[in-house]
């Protein structure tokens, strides 16, 4: 497999610096870094980013993620191993990501049981991350971005 192209925030002069000060800011927002990997990684399976996949899943079992919650991510409805917060943010991403999939992309459900678990710093950090990551996907996938380089 091979790239189209480099990412396009690679060749877009300044791009690549606003997208990393934006991540920067992220991990300051409130959500714990586990949570803001375990939301990477969803949205890039829903999307079929494999670089994403693969990085955040690299990440996340770098950082201490247990195999059982990696494996479990895409099914994280009828798996034990997460919390009522990663729950809801989860949820959260499967939405955003999905919002074309459905008449209403947010249902009020939703984003009910974020606020239970998020307070408005830290639910616009969690909107803002999953957005983030959604253009990442899609830089990656439309360029064909190959996944296996990133060593973390």
């Amino acid at each position: 497999m091979q790239a189209r192209m480099k990412n396009p925030a690679m060749i877009v002069p300044d791009a690549m610096q606003a997208l990393m000060a934006l991540g920067k800011s992220l991990s300051k927002g409130g959500v714990p870094a586990r949570t803001l990997e375990l939301v990477h990684l969803r949205a890039s399976q829903i999307n079929g980013c494999g670089l994403c996949v693969d990085m955040h899943a690299r990440d996340l079992k770098k950082g201490g993620e247990t195999d059982e919650r990696l494996f479990a991510v895409a099914a994280w409805r009828d798996a034990p191993y997460f919390n009522d917060a990663e729950r809801a943010a989860l949820a959260l991403t499967e939405a955003v990501t999905r919002m074309s999939d459905r008449s209403e992309p947010v249902p009020d459900e939703i984003w009910k049981e974020a606020t239970r678990y998020y307070e408005e710093p830290a639910l616009a950090t969690l909107i803002l991350s999953i957005a983030t990551i959604n253009l990442w996907n899609r830089l990656n996938v439309t360029t064909r971005q190959v996944a296996g380089s990133y060593k973390g």
